[in-house]
């Protein structure tokens, strides 16, 4: 795979819209998609999912359209969320029970998309 190959590569361009994501914001996966011009929202799930960077790469700043959660590290209960959960307030992100509060206040859309080779 070349260099120019690697960067148009699915998994590279979500990585790269998540480091854009400042602490204490959220987005979603439908909104990475839609960044990315794609319908491809379960596979955006599936790369976070496999995410090798993780936390530096903030998967853990994406939830569901909803506002819930969501997953992390392939898991939607148990440890992984509550490592999630608790990730995201030490970033100062909100919660009632699983759903971010003030969720539209929170939420992070506003991407530089470079979809060049």
């Amino acid at each position: 795979m070349t260099i120019s190959q690697i960067k148009m590569s699915l998994s590279y361009q979500v990585y790269q819209l998540l480091t854009q994501i400042p602490q204490g914001k959220v987005t979603t996966y439908k909104d990475i998609a839609q960044a990315l011009n794609t319908k491809g929202y379960q596979a955006i799930g599936q790369i976070l999912k496999k995410n090798p960077n993780a936390p530096t790469v903030p998967c853990h700043r994406v939830v569901k359209s909803d506002g819930t959660i969501g997953g992390y590290s392939g898991k939607t209960t148990g440890q992984k969320i509550l490592m999630k959960k608790r990730l995201l307030e030490k970033e100062g992100v909100k919660f009632k029970g699983n759903r971010v509060q003030n969720f539209p206040a929170c939420r992070w859309s506003t991407y530089e998309v470079d979809l060049r080779g």
